[in-house]
C-alpha cells in the first residue's frame, strides 16, 4: 500500500491578483505563498518520506523544497505540471468568458473532450498523463509514503479520474493553496480519499 501526500502549491502572484489562470506559465510564490508553504512543513515535520516529488514549475518545486524540509531531495517530473489552460492563461475567469464564452462553455460541459481555453489541453489528456505518473511511482514504490507537490486541477482532475466522477465536477473538488490531502494507492492501483484539503 502506497500513502500518498499530495499538495498544492502556495499562493503565486497571479493567483493574489484576481486569480488569474496560471497554468503552464511559471509564475512566483508571494511572501504568502512561502508562508503558507512553511506552515505545511510544520504539519510534515514527523513523517518520514521514502520520496519526495514534484510539478517542474517553480512553485510547485519550490513549495516542495520548503514543504519536505529536505530541498536537495526533491525529483521533478513533467507529468506533474499544471493543466495547459491554452489562451486563459494569465486572465482571469471574467476576463476569459467576456472574450470567448462558448469556450468556457464547452469546457463547463465536457472538459474531457474539449481544449481549456481553446489550444490547451482536454482533461483526459491531463488524466492520462498524472494517472501514468502515479501507475509508474507505484510500481516503484510498492508500499511507503510519499510527497507530491503540484496543482489545482491537475491534483481534482486526477482524484476525480479516481474517484469514478465524471471530469466536468472536478471542481467540485476542493483543494487550496498549500492544504495536504492524503491519499493510498494498493496493489491493484485502487484509490482512498483519506483527508481532503487539510491545514
Amino acid at each position: 500500500m502506497l500513502t500518498v501526500y499530495l499538495l498544492r502549491h502556495g499562493e503565486t502572484f497571479w493567483n493574489a491578483d484576481g486569480n488569474r489562470y496560471c497554468g503552464a506559465t511559471d509564475i512566483g510564490l508571494t511572501d504568502k505563498g512561502i508562508q503558507q508553504a512553511h506552515g505545511a512543513a510544520r504539519l510534515l515535520k514527523d513523517i518520514s518520506f521514502d520520496a519526495i516529488y514534484s510539478s517542474p514549475l517553480q512553485r510547485a518545486f519550490r513549495t516542495a523544497q520548503i514543504a519536505s524540509g529536505k530541498p536537495e531531495s526533491v525529483v521533478i517530473d513533467e507529468r506533474l505540471i499544471e493543466a495547459g489552460f491554452g489562451d486563459w492563461e494569465g486572465k482571469t475567469r471574467d476576463e476569459f468568458i467576456a472574450e470567448k464564452p462558448e469556450l468556457w462553455d464547452n469546457w463547463c460541459l465536457a472538459p474531457d473532450h474539449n481544449r481549456a481555453g481553446g489550444t490547451g489541453e482536454t482533461a483526459l489528456e491531463i488524466v492520462t498523463r498524472v494517472d501514468d505518473f502515479f501507475r509508474e511511482i507505484r510500481q516503484k514504490h510498492v508500499s511507503g509514503t510519499i510527497l507530491v507537490v503540484a496543482h489545482n486541477a491537475v491534483n481534482r482532475f486526477y482524484m476525480s479520474w479516481k474517484l469514478g466522477m465524471p471530469l466536468k465536477n472536478y471542481r467540485k473538488l476542493v483543494q487550496d493553496n498549500s492544504t495536504i490531502t492524503l491519499f493510498t494507492l494498493d496493489n491493484e492501483d485502487e484509490f482512498s480519499l483519506l483527508k481532503l484539503n487539510c491545514r
